[in-house]
């Protein structure tokens, strides 16, 4: 069973870090949707998750960090892909960067990694708390419908460490992935961010 605790909690930044950081998996409420949180430098997590969502191990996780000097320590921002990124971070886009070697570690070898500082008050204080970089997915079985509410999170109450009740997602709908490597550039996935508002900016 999980330990459940409300987003509003005096001490929630302080107990889902403390998990997150002993090696746990919490779930965590986002502007998109609920997402599977783990420490990106601890690869037993990361195996642990894979494991939960029955996730192909080919299919790589999504970094999250607070801040975009962060983000480069582990991948290549390009001009452009930097102009993008300050036009729509925080906010529920994905970006698609070729990795530092440090990223190409924590990532099992890949050679691109999706980053994204997400536009919610809890999530960027508990990144904010956690001081290290994340790496995230939404919280379903994979191909399955991924979890809007903290009803649908607490499928998985039997799996997760920590669960955080923070009721309906603003979105309820998956983040926007962009990949930056190459022009020109593809939107690889349409999420809730306008695709139309980026356009005019690839």
């Amino acid at each position: 069973m999980s330990l459940k605790v409300s987003s509003v909690d005096k001490n929630v930044y302080k107990e889902v870090s403390e998990v997150i950081k002993s090696g746990g998996v919490a779930i965590v409420p986002t502007e998109t949707v609920y997402s599977f949180v783990v420490d990106a430098f601890n690869f037993e997590a990361q195996k642990a998750l894979y494991k939960i969502k029955n996730r192909d191990i080919k299919k790589p996780l999504i970094m999250m960090t607070y801040d975009i000097n962060s983000v480069r320590v582990f991948v290549d921002i390009s001009k452009k892909a930097l102009q993008i990124a300050q036009k729509f971070w925080p906010g529920q886009l994905t970006l698609i960067f070729p990795t530092r070697e440090v990223g190409q570690i924590l990532s099992g070898g890949r050679k691109d990694l999706g980053v994204r500082i997400p536009n919610n008050r809890f999530m960027l204080k508990l990144l904010k708390e956690i001081n290290t970089p994340v790496f995230t997915t939404s919280v379903n079985v994979s191909n399955e419908k991924s979890a809007k509410n903290v009803d649908e999170a607490l499928k998985f109450d039997d799996v997760a460490d920590i669960i955080v009740d923070g009721g309906q997602c603003k979105f309820s709908f998956e983040s926007t992935v962009i990949d930056m490597i190459r022009f020109p550039y593809i939107i690889v996935r349409k999420g809730c961010l306008n695709t139309h508002k980026i356009l005019k900016y690839l």
